[in-house]
């Protein structure tokens, strides 16, 4: 026993056969739209119809998420100043179109002695982007990099 619904049909609970029979009547697809309700529920539709719908539903879900872009500005720990604006503008531009800025200082070799240095660039970085944006994350290191990601202000 399942209980059908459906357009130009009585709804209420039928037999199988039956309902089958009752799709079959008017070329559509019985299709068990409920299997734990008790008992079952089932649609008479057409059943290529009803998938392209739901392919279009996912579609349009799909497409109105927000699709997140990192983009990445590396610097070292003895950047200097005109290479520092250079990238500073180029991290202004990719958070004005919305994007999140990943900044790292790459220590290479030895220079991992200069972590305060490091740490200094990146707060002064992230000080001269506040109109645009807002830290997300503090400066921390990891291995030979010390990151901070910056997200854009709506």
């Amino acid at each position: 026993m399942v209980r059908v619904v459906g357009e130009n049909i009585n709804p209420g609970i039928y037999n199988i056969r039956e309902a089958l029979n009752m799709a079959e009547a008017q070329g559509l697809d019985l299709v068990e739209i409920s299997p734990t309700a008790n008992p079952p529920v089932c649609k008479v539709i057409d059943y290529k119809k009803f998938l392209y719908e739901l392919k279009k539903k996912q579609k349009e879900m799909k497409a109105k998420t927000a699709k997140i872009v990192v983009k990445e500005i590396r610097l070292g720990p003895n950047t200097d100043e005109h290479d520092f604006n250079f990238k500073l503008n180029h991290a202004i531009k990719f958070l004005k179109e919305g994007a999140k800025v990943k900044v790292d200082v790459f220590f290479k070799g030895r220079s991992i002695i200069y972590k305060e240095q490091g740490e200094l660039i990146l707060l002064k970085f992230a000080q001269a982007v506040t109109e645009v944006g807002k830290i997300e994350q503090m400066p921390r290191l990891e291995g030979k990099r010390m990151i901070m990601i910056i997200a854009p202000k709506k």
